[in-house]
């Protein structure tokens, strides 16, 4: 980290008292560090603590009332290689997913070319709610990478998630960034996300509770490393964006296959983290049915098996990653699925593990590899779960 510029921007949270020792941390590593603090945050940390630690006068305000000297934010968005905004309160959040600039802090973003990281921390019941969930979808949609809030004791005294990630993990986090930059640069790899929905009518179907998460994630982290990325989606919520990236949404088993035959030819890594449906239904209305009997049976036909698929016609230059998620005995059938599916790596999770599966921001995965060397991981946020999967990966190009 030698050299590196990182701009620090820091908003009004109890949290912020903390930035002080990410700072001493960030010179440590050989860092060059600035800061831009909201008027909020002052009441917090002093501006002479973060100026004296960072070594450069702190910029909080667009001039100085003092002399009449103006702060250009568009050479502060110009100058990072890293912006990083911590702690990152719901108020500034919601400014930042929506555009405003009302403030130094918030104009800079708008002007900033390099890479972006945001650590929230806010109390539990603030963090949970539906206005923050989507605000940090939004930001992630642009590019942004969230490094989550973690669960603890929280200021109000609830103890919940909405921790700010602590410096000690913030600066990990900063590492990898720089050490990771180019390390996937010239791989173009093929990411499959989300459920499938198998049609049953124009407004039934077949699918499950995957959200495409863990997908959208890993294609995130894969982005970060210089991969041209191919994420082929079925119905999810998420949204990425990124000039290279290509996203080609679908929806039911078939067309997910029809996608990955198109694509995986040319591709150096495969990961298959979709939760496709085994089964679609035999026949499908073109109208809605109607609720008239009892009882009423669907027949059911096999969905052609994707991973298979890609697995038999994997040549020796590619690797190929799949997904398990078991029930019961998980890794002997994840060994056994890794083997039968030609597989260089299988990703296992299980339900019985509080904190893994579908519809949650988190996961515990275990690694399988080609020897049946088993990695374990502990329960981690999906989007540093996904930071280990594209490392591991990574070692075993």
């Amino acid at each position: 980290m030698r050299g590196k510029r990182v701009l620090l921007g820091i908003t009004g949270g109890i949290a912020a008292y903390k930035i002080a020792g990410l700072i001493r941390l960030l010179r440590k590593e050989g860092a060059d560090v600035k800061c831009i603090m909201t008027p909020a945050s002052c009441d917090f940390i002093s501006p002479l603590t973060i100026a004296t630690l960072s070594e450069h006068p702190v910029q909080i305000e667009f001039w100085d009332r003092r002399n009449g000297s103006w702060t250009n934010h568009v050479d502060l968005g110009l100058w990072p290689d890293l912006f990083l905004i911590t702690p990152l309160t719901a108020n500034t959040l919601a400014k930042l997913a929506h555009g405003y600039a009302d403030n130094l802090l918030t104009a800079t973003y708008l002007s900033a070319r390099c890479p972006v990281m945001i650590a929230p921390a806010m109390d539990l019941d603030m963090y949970a709610h539906l206005t923050t969930t989507e605000n940090l979808e939004r930001l992630r949609g642009h590019g942004v990478r969230v490094l989550e809030a973690q669960y603890g004791e929280l200021a109000s005294g609830l103890v919940g998630q909405g921790r700010m990630m602590e410096p000690e993990d913030q600066l990990k986090e900063v590492k990898n960034f720089f050490q990771g930059a180019h390390d996937l640069e010239g791989k173009r790899v093929l990411i499959t996300a989300g459920p499938t929905y198998e049609k049953i009518d124009p407004v039934r179907f077949i699918g499950n509770h995957s959200s495409g998460k863990m997908g959208y994630r890993l294609a995130e982290s894969a982005l970060r490393r210089g991969a041209e990325v191919i994420l082929v989606s079925g119905p999810s919520a998420q949204r990425l964006e990124h000039p290279a990236l290509q996203l080609i949404r679908v929806e039911s088993a078939l067309e997910m296959l029809e996608e990955v035959k198109k694509q995986w030819e040319q591709c150096d890594l495969g990961i298959f983290a979709a939760a496709v449906a085994d089964y679609r239904p035999a026949e499908a209305t073109d109208q809605k049915i109607k609720k008239k009997e009892d009882e009423m049976s669907i027949r059911l036909v096999k969905n052609p098996d994707i991973l298979a698929w890609a697995g038999s016609v994997k040549k020796e230059s590619q690797f190929l990653v799949g997904f398990a998620l078991e029930t019961n005995d998980a890794v002997r059938h994840a060994e056994e699925k890794r083997a039968r599916k030609n597989l260089d790596l299988i990703v296992l999770n299980t339900l019985e593990e509080a904190g893994s599966g579908f519809q949650v921001d988190t996961n515990r995965v275990h690694l399988i590899d080609r020897n049946n060397k088993l990695t374990s991981f502990e329960l981690k946020e999906k989007s540093v779960v996904a930071e280990d999967i594209i490392e591991f990966i990574k070692s075993r190009l």
